[in-house]
């Protein structure tokens, strides 16, 4: 898929690189054998779910893998465009040596592409939750556009959103907190109570967060509820 056009101000996509240092054998198989299988088409596989949800940006993938592990009768969709990331989470659950073989998870489909571009070929109120777990905060003003939550982009996301469906998001980065409280706040589509200042039971650790943690920074996780 190309990427997708946005209005004038919005840049056509919101990552930074794709690949960091070379890829092993093994991860270009998964990326080759394995991914192809897994990834998202359409929403034929959520059939007979009991919800179906996306997270956009999943890291290294163990928020996504707590997240299937968890709500076995959820269809989850999960996001991630950087190549390493892709192969964390298809590490965890492609055996060795049958990429090309063994049974895939029915219930969870990858997106290697900018999420947006998903949001908006998903059907209307399609999904149930969505989850933002420390986006890149991208801290300069001059690149504040870049950052997934922007004026802009709430529509995107508000149109996939069911009504009533809870939108998770969580950073460490004080910018970034401030900057979800002011667009959010300001948008008629969502509203939230205030933010938690400790990790909510039922929302899985990251690696980010224990990062952030680790360094002194103080994460913010919020529920904004679709309107």
């Amino acid at each position: 898929m190309t990427d997708p056009e946005f209005p004038e101000g919005i840049p056509n996509r919101l990552y930074g690189r794709r690949r960091g240092h070379k890829l092993r054998p093994r991860q270009e198989l998964l990326l080759s054998e394995a991914l192809p299988r897994m990834r998202y088409e359409s929403l034929d596989f959520a059939k007979g779910a009991a919800r179906t949800w996306l997270e956009v940006g999943f890291g290294g993938g163990e928020h996504t893998l707590a997240l299937m592990a968890a709500n076995p009768d959820t269809a989850i969709i999960a996001s991630e465009v950087y190549e390493h990331g892709l192969c964390s989470l298809l590490t965890q659950i492609i055996p060795d040596g049958q990429e090309a073989t063994c049974d895939v998870p029915a219930r969870l489909r990858l997106w290697p592409e900018d999420a947006r571009a998903l949001l908006l070929s998903l059907p209307e109120a399609s999904l149930d939750r969505m989850f933002l777990m420390f986006p890149d905060p991208w801290p300069k003003a001059r690149h504040s556009k870049r950052r997934f939550v922007h004026p802009e982009i709430l529509p995107i996301v508000a149109r996939a959103l069911k009504p009533g469906a809870i939108w998770r998001i969580a950073s460490d980065d004080p910018t970034y907190q401030a900057w979800v409280e002011e667009v959010l706040r300001a948008s008629p589509l969502f509203e939230a109570a205030e933010p938690a200042k400790e990790r909510p039971e039922g929302w899985p650790p990251t690696r980010y967060e224990a990062k952030a943690i680790e360094a002194g920074r103080h994460p913010m996780y919020w529920e904004w509820v679709r309107k």
